[in-house]
């Protein structure tokens, strides 16, 4: 099983939301997704887990490292709705990533670029509502 990803950028603001599992397999397509953000995108990143049925380690490792990788170029990464089996492991390295109980709670942060979207990407198998 893999992920499905959806990017969607407001003013100064990314939204990368997840679907599926972020287990070893889909760690690739997760940090492509990343790359994808930091080639789009300004401003920090709220990663949205709403649709994550959950996450192993190993995905859990690879969100610390787009956290790394987004501090390296002056941005940060916020979580929204992290998955109820596991909280998010830590990298002693790095600051601590802000966690927000869901999408709007994290929006809400950003009150300048709440509704304010400007365009979408998402992989071929996104859930549509």
């Amino acid at each position: 099983m893999t992920i499905e990803w959806r990017y969607t950028t407001h003013p100064d603001l990314g939204v990368l939301s997840l679907a599926g599992y972020l287990g070893p397999e889909a760690v690739a397509r997760f940090t492509g997704a990343v790359g994808w953000v930091l080639a789009r995108g300004t401003g920090p990143v709220i990663l949205d887990l709403t649709e994550l049925r959950g996450w192993s380690t190993g995905g859990q490792l690879a969100v610390a490292e787009a956290a790394g990788r987004l501090a390296d170029i002056g941005r940060s990464l916020e979580l929204a709705a992290i998955p109820a089996d596991g909280s998010l492991v830590p990298d002693p390295g790095r600051p601590p990533i802000p966690v927000h109980a869901d999408l709007p709670a994290a929006l809400a942060t950003h009150q300048s670029v709440a509704g304010k979207k400007q365009r979408q990407w998402s992989s071929d198998e996104w859930p549509s509502a």
